[in-house]
């Protein structure tokens, strides 16, 4: 890869992904709040359903929050705690490869259903084969790193991942610089997580929103509901 395009893929594009996530789900909202849907296919056909979603939200939910922590947090705050790279990086792999497997397992439960029933064939859009493929190959992707990661345990590559994605969020420019020597596994999982983004806006995916904003009726005054 040249230095050009790997600038603009880890250094420039993240921004664009970004841009795209925020001002298209904003936009989408605004616009099309009829389509801001999860388009659930329970009435249509139940069968593995609730177990494939439940694998998968947990799976997925754990995968989300546990990237985040995992590279956002700063490196002087775990050598503070007493943590070493390796060990967090042992964590991180078994941690990764738990929620990982589990999302895998029900995204697979999903996928099967869907394909094997006429009626949900049907009415499986583009866009749904689209976010299905997706996530299936930057899962795959991110659970194959973990065996190259079980070949350098020292932590040194996991710290430039940590570098790369802290760099990114506080705007400094130098970011890719971080992850020029890692290995292509990586540089693909990157990219196919940061796509993730783009296309989130013009799917289904836009539900997820909605589950953040669901933790609001936790401090919402109860609704009365009187006889006439």
């Amino acid at each position: 890869m040249s230095n050009y395009l790997h600038q603009f893929v880890y250094g420039i594009y993240p921004y664009i992904a970004l841009a795209i996530f925020f001002l298209g789900s904003l936009i989408r909202f605004d616009r099309e709040q009829y389509t801001w849907k999860s388009d659930s296919s329970q009435l249509l056909h139940r069968g593995s359903l609730r177990l494939g979603n439940i694998l998968f939200h947990i799976g997925i939910i754990g995968l989300l929050f546990g990237h985040a922590a995992g590279l956002l947090t700063p490196v002087w705050v775990w050598d503070t705690l007493g943590v070493t790279h390796s060990l967090k990086q042992g964590v991180a792999m078994a941690a990764g490869g738990i929620m990982g497997g589990l999302c895998l397992a029900g995204l697979l439960i999903l996928l099967l259903r869907r394909f094997s029933n006429d009626r949900l064939r049907a009415v499986t859009t583009a866009g749904d084969k689209l976010v299905m493929l997706w996530i299936l190959l930057t899962l795959l992707l991110g659970l194959s790193s973990i065996f190259v990661s079980a070949s350098h345990m020292d932590g040194h590559m996991m710290v430039l991942l940590m570098n790369w994605a802290q760099h990114i969020v506080t705007f400094r420019a130098d970011a890719a610089s971080f992850i020029v020597e890692a290995p292509l596994i990586f540089k693909l999982h990157l990219f196919m997580g940061m796509s993730l983004f783009v296309i989130f806006p013009f799917t289904r995916l836009v539900h997820v929103w909605s589950g953040f904003g669901a933790v609001a009726y936790l401090g919402r005054a109860y609704q009365l509901v009187r006889r006439r």
